[in-house]
Parts: C-alpha cells; structure tokens; sequence
C-alpha cells in the first residue's frame, strides 16, 4: 500500500508540475473579459466531468465572492450547467439522442462572446465535441479541460487546460482538473477581494 500512495502522489505531482501554465492564465483572462462585459459561462461534461461542471458554476457563482462586503456592487459571474435540469438531459438524450444532451440546450441560450467550459478527460466525446463546434460556430470563446492526449477538445479550445497522462488515467486526470478549478476560483476570490476594498 506504501508503494501504491507513493506511485499515486508522484504520478499526480507530476501532472500538477507539468500543467500549461500560459494556458491556464489565457483561460483567467477569457473569464474576467466575460465577468466585465456580462457574458455568461456555460459548462459542460459526462460522469465525473458532469459533477466537476456541478462544482466549477457552484464555485464560480458562490464560493468567488463568499468574502466580500454584503453591500458590495461587484458582478457576479454568470455560470450555468448545461443541461441545468436532469429531465432536459434525458429528453435530449431519448428524443434526439445522447450526441446532443450539450449542444440541444446550449442552442437555446448561447450568444456571440459568451464562454463554454467544456470538460471532458479523454478530450473526444462526440456529445462534448458537437457542443463546442456550435460554441466556435456562435463566436463563443472555449475553454477546453481534457486529459490523456487532449483529443479534439484540446484542439478546438482557445484555452487548452490539458493534463497529458497516458490514455485511462482518470483519476489523476479528473484530480488536476479539480485543482484547476480550485486555483481558477482562489484567483478570482482574492482579485475581487482587492477590488472591493
């Protein structure tokens, strides 16, 4: 057991050390453009990354400004899952098809310079990549978090937030893409923080 923690940490650390650090600050700037002009963000992934999209608009539209002054006048991010309801995710998925439960709903509500956030570890689900086709379609700015070889996704985005790990690596993979999101919302916190005072 010894041995496994330790090969586990490593191979995390190593992900961590090797993360496109140009990349995650071209994401940041991608946000705090959509915060200052009103955009909305909108995120997006299957099984784990479905609940790391549940985490980053929790975040994003709670935990950035939890330590500010109740009669602040800062924004709020906009941030939204997609699909926002369970039942909007089977309809989609039963009637049109799985390939569409993120670019069905997405069409709906999706304008010109609004962000995407699409997450996906192995960079290629057709229902992820067709939502971020009709993101660039739109005009919409795309931050890509992918793992393994990247895929399409790494491709696409404009922000490549990519965890290269051989190809299965989901824990390491979905582990960094949360500390990502962490620093992403550490960042923002302090940044209105500061501009509060």
């Amino acid at each position: 057991m010894d041995k496994f923690i330790k090969n586990f940490l490593s191979e995390m650390l190593s992900a961590l050390n090797d993360l496109p650090k140009k990349e995650i600050k071209k994401a940041a700037s991608i946000l705090l453009t959509a915060h200052k002009n009103g955009n909305r963000l909108y995120v997006f992934g299957n099984g784990g990354s479905w609940a790391m999209a549940s985490h980053w608009v929790s975040d994003f539209n709670k935990t950035i400004f939890s330590t500010l002054p109740a009669n602040n006048k800062i924004a709020r991010f906009q941030a939204i899952r997609i699909p926002s309801t369970h039942e909007e995710l089977t309809a989609w998925a039963n009637d049109v098809g799985y390939d569409m439960v993120f670019a069905g709903p997405l069409a709906n509500h999706l304008k010109k310079d609004d962000v995407v956030i699409a997450i996906s570890s192995s960079g290629s689900s057709p229902n992820v990549i067709n939502a971020v086709k009709l993101a660039r379609d739109r005009g919409a700015k795309v931050i890509g978090v992918s793992g393994f070889d990247g895929g399409q996704l790494n491709k696409l985005a404009d922000a490549k937030l990519f965890v290269s790990t051989a190809k299965g690596e989901y824990e390491i993979v979905e582990s960094v893409h949360s500390a990502i999101l962490h620093l992403l919302t550490r960042y923002f916190r302090d940044h209105f923080h500061r501009l509060s005072k």
